[in-house]
């Protein structure tokens, strides 16, 4: 394959199951925060996401840190969120990350600001991410840019967007997940996946409408560290699904050894997803917590 075609997109194009996981950029310039991380995650997965601005909080721009893991033999996935651009700067920034050797992008809306550290901050959304992907994909397909403009070597990216099998209606989860891939996107990366039979059944839905041929999916997993955590993410996070049995395995065990439990539970969801037609891969979201992927991947068999 040519130089132009990111590594994982060669990964998952061979059928094997794909390591991915994420990687925040830090509240400041420090570099050294970003060349930490990649030393956690160097050899233990295929490529790793870069937040932009995640919680709508200021950090150190994707594309920078993305850089700088490239830098450690790294692949980076930049994801680029519409809030805080408009259509002029995401095409700007899509056409400067390919330039400095960025293969992957993951389209998202982003977090609206009013969660984040600055709520008066005004917001963008000239686009929204359906048409991000859009845009990505006729840049990298047509040569031109939203004005129809020829691009001088257009960005070849692999395009990624986020899924979430569990918010409501669930019926029309299906539907937007074929939106998004009549839109361009070639992977999909999803939710944290703590319900496993409402992912099973998402997938069968999927399935059924012909998607999982047209898309690479990597289930998305979290390891929760305390009870108190599983809690806090099944009634104040929206579009999250945590079983009652959950919470009260993790409820069981004694408060020392919740995170071990909270790996445990990891590795059984990622042994399980690996099981289920049509999944292509896993998404490991263990932010700030990058030292326990080596543990994870390793459980799971995923790595040597």
């Amino acid at each position: 394959m040519s130089q132009s075609i990111s590594k994982l997109h060669q990964i998952l194009s061979t059928g094997e199951f794909a390591v991915t996981s994420e990687c925040g950029p830090p509240r400041g310039a420090n570099k050294n925060v970003i060349l930490k991380k990649a030393e956690l995650l160097k050899g233990k997965v295929h490529a790793v996401n870069v937040t932009d601005n995640q919680t709508a909080i200021v950090r150190m721009s994707s594309i920078s840190a993305c850089i700088h893991l490239l830098n450690t033999g790294l692949e980076p996935v930049m994801q680029m969120v519409v809030r805080d651009r408009n259509r002029i700067a995401l095409q700007s920034d899509i056409l400067g990350a390919y330039s400095h050797g960025i293969r992957n992008i993951l389209c998202l809306s982003g977090d609206h600001q009013t969660f984040g550290s600055q709520p008066d901050a005004l917001n963008v959304f000239d686009i929204d991410s359906m048409n991000l992907i859009r845009t990505v994909k006729d840049m990298r397909d047509e040569g031109k840019d939203m004005s129809g403009f020829a691009l001088d070597d257009p960005p070849r990216m692999f395009i990624g967007a986020a899924a979430n099998p569990f918010a409501d209606p669930f019926d029309y989860r299906v539907i937007r997940l074929g939106k998004k891939i009549n839109a361009g996107a070639d992977f999909i990366q999803t939710q944290c996946i703590y319900n496993i039979d409402r992912f099973k059944a998402w997938m069968h839905m999927a399935q059924e409408e012909g998607l999982t041929e047209k898309v690479y999916i990597l289930g998305g997993v979290t390891p929760l560290k305390s009870a108190a955590m599983a809690k806090y993410m099944k009634n104040k996070v929206a579009g999250m699904d945590v079983p009652d049995a959950l919470i009260q395995r993790m409820s069981s065990v004694p408060k020392e050894k919740a995170s071990e439990e909270g790996i445990n539970i990891c590795i059984e969801t990622i042994q399980q997803l690996r099981e289920i037609k049509g999944v292509h891969g896993v998404h490991i979201m263990a932010i700030e917590w990058e030292e326990k992927v080596a543990e994870i991947v390793r459980g799971a068999g995923l790595i040597k």
